[in-house]
Parts: structure tokens; sequence; C-alpha cells
């Protein structure tokens, strides 16, 4: 596979540049920023240790679904559910950092005049924004989560320095890391799942400018990905629900660390990531976009459908986006 040289903008498809221009003028008109637009100290905001809105919801979250947590105490259900939810956000505002890291790479390779080199940036200021307005929560939490796993840690710079040579395997990472948020975060608002008011704020704000971010790898990836060679289309093919299933299981695990503050048993942590016909169908939800994606760009083959169904992450593709989960419906 040769390394991904950036097409001069003559041979972008217009409407490809006009989908870059709305995405770039809606960041300029529509944005947030994480200390005009969150009253964090108004009172309704402060985050309480003792809230019982910290509760996992057992529909949504493979941890709160398993019989172990449900059985807890409430007074434990509350302090697993407030460290659970911190330390997603501390990761998600882990991994933006990296995002930013490789896309920036990726930015200064691109000519004059790019659309795509615009864009980029409006992007990276709102992902900058995410990690201020994440870590601030994490701060009034009272919970100093670990964050990343140790072994994500080590290796994200050199990934994210890899991944700004190779735009291609970036978009897919940055709909692997994004997609999972995304879908944890919308189905807590359509289930309206009681929320603490700044969690819910926090999850407002990044649900609405992650539409653009995922937009843009979409569209990125329908773009290139039929232009490729055969053989880069193969490897992509498999790369694709690899990244994903790598990625989430990095985002969406417990780390070792609060399994053992916890003392959740072994066996409970491996029915909760991701043993468990429960797990599985959380896991495979949040993908339901992405195999539509695989499908329309060509990487939906024997091979690739056989590693996602070996992966736990292969189900029904999304008919729009954002479908909720048709099975998870009908079960209710």
């Amino acid at each position: 596979m040769t390394v991904f040289t950036p097409p001069r903008p003559r041979e972008h498809d217009r409407a490809y540049e006009e989908m870059l221009e709305t995405l770039s003028e809606g960041s300029v008109h529509v944005h947030y920023d994480p200390y005009e637009d969150i009253a964090w100290d108004a009172p309704e905001m402060q985050l309480d240790p003792a809230d019982p809105r910290w509760i996992l919801p057992g529909d949504i979250d493979p941890l709160g679904a398993t019989a172990w947590y449900q059985a807890q105490p409430v007074e434990s259900q509350i302090e697993i559910g407030r460290w659970r939810i911190i330390n997603a956000v501390r990761v998600g505002a882990a991994f933006e950092s990296h995002l930013i890291r490789a896309m920036m790479h990726y930015a200064m390779t691109l000519p004059n005049g790019s659309a795509e080199f615009r864009y980029c940036l409006h992007e990276m200021t709102e992902e900058c924004n995410h990690i201020q307005m994440f870590q601030e929560l994490v701060n009034r939490s009272g919970a100093d989560v670990p964050g990343m796993r140790p072994f994500f840690r080590l290796i994200a710079p050199t990934v994210s320095h890899v991944g700004g040579f190779l735009p291609m395997l970036l978009m897919i990472g940055i709909l692997g890391g994004e997609e999972p948020i995304d879908h944890y975060q919308k189905s807590l608002f359509r289930d309206d799942v009681q929320l603490p008011p700044a969690v819910r704020r926090t999850m407002e704000i990044h649900i609405a400018e992650e539409a653009r971010h995922i937009s843009f790898a979409s569209e990125f990836l329908r773009l290139h990905i039929p232009r490729r060679g055969w053989l880069e289309r193969a490897f992509l093919s498999i790369a694709f629900p690899i990244t994903m299933r790598w990625l989430a299981g990095e985002i969406m695990t417990m780390p070792r660390s609060m399994q053992r503050r916890f003392d959740v048993p072994e066996r409970v942590y491996r029915e909760a990531f991701w043993d468990s016909p429960k797990s599985r169908e959380i896991l495979s939800s949040y993908f339901g976009d992405m195999r539509a994606l695989a499908s329309e760009v060509g990487l939906m083959n024997k091979v690739s459908a056989r590693l996602w169904k070996r992966l736990g992450i292969d189900g029904d593709p999304t008919r729009y986006r954002s479908e909720p989960d048709r099975t998870a419906l009908m079960v209710s």
C-alpha cells in the first residue's frame, strides 16, 4: 500500500467541496465554548457524589446490565456509576487529543486553497474545546479516574503519528473512536435516562458538534475508497472492522484498575466486556452506521463480513444515520 497523496482540489467532486463548505460554515455559526455555554458554577450544575442519577442504565451500559451490578447496594451502584461515567469522559478527552495530533499532521500536507484544510482546523478547534469541557467535568466530579488503559496510553502517540501519513486509516480510526461514544450518548437521551445536569449538558454539546466530525470522516471515505486500487481496498476492508472493534474495547471497557478498586469479580468483568449475549448486543449496536458505510463503499465482502461476525460487531446496517437499534426496540 502506497502512502496516500492528497488530491488537488480540482480532483474533488464538487458535492464534496460543497459539503466541506457547509460543515465549515456550521462550525463558524453554530459552535460552543466550554466556559461560556456551560454554567459550571450554577447551583443545579454542582456534581453530588451521592446523586442517584449516576446509576448505570441496564439497557445501555454493559456493566449496568450485569446482575452483579444490579444486586449491589444503591450507594455502591452510584459510586461505581460515577467512576465509570467520568472515566469514559476522561478517555474521550485523551482520544480527542490524539485525533488532533494526527489530523494536524494530515492538514499540513494539504495544498493551498484546500477546503479540507479549513474544515480540519475547525474540527480541531472544536475538539480542543471538548477536551477542556471534559476535563472540567472530570475535575469537578471528585473522581480521580485513570482514563485510558495503560497499553493504549503507551501506543496512542505512535498511532497518531502514523495516522497522519495514512489518512484513510485516520478517518476509519476517527469513526472507530467517535461512533461508540456517540451511540452511547444518543441512547441515553433516547431512553430519557436521568443524568446529573452537568453531565447531560456536556453530552448535548458533544453530540451536536460530533455530528459534523462524523459526517466529514464518512464523506472522506465515500469519496476516496472507491478510487483506490483493489489491493488497498482489500486491506481497508480488513482494517475497518478490526479498528472498530479495537477502539470500542479501548474506549468503552472499564480499566482493570477500576475493576480492582470496586472488587468486580473476573467473571462479571468478562460478562460485561464482552462475553455475555447482552454485552455483545450492546457492542454490535455501536456500529450499525459503520456497517452501512462499509457496504456502501465496497468494503463489505465475503472475507470482511466473516471478520465483522468473528469480532462480534456484525448485524444489520442502519437505513439512515443514527437509526435506533431495531432489535432493541422490538424487545422493549
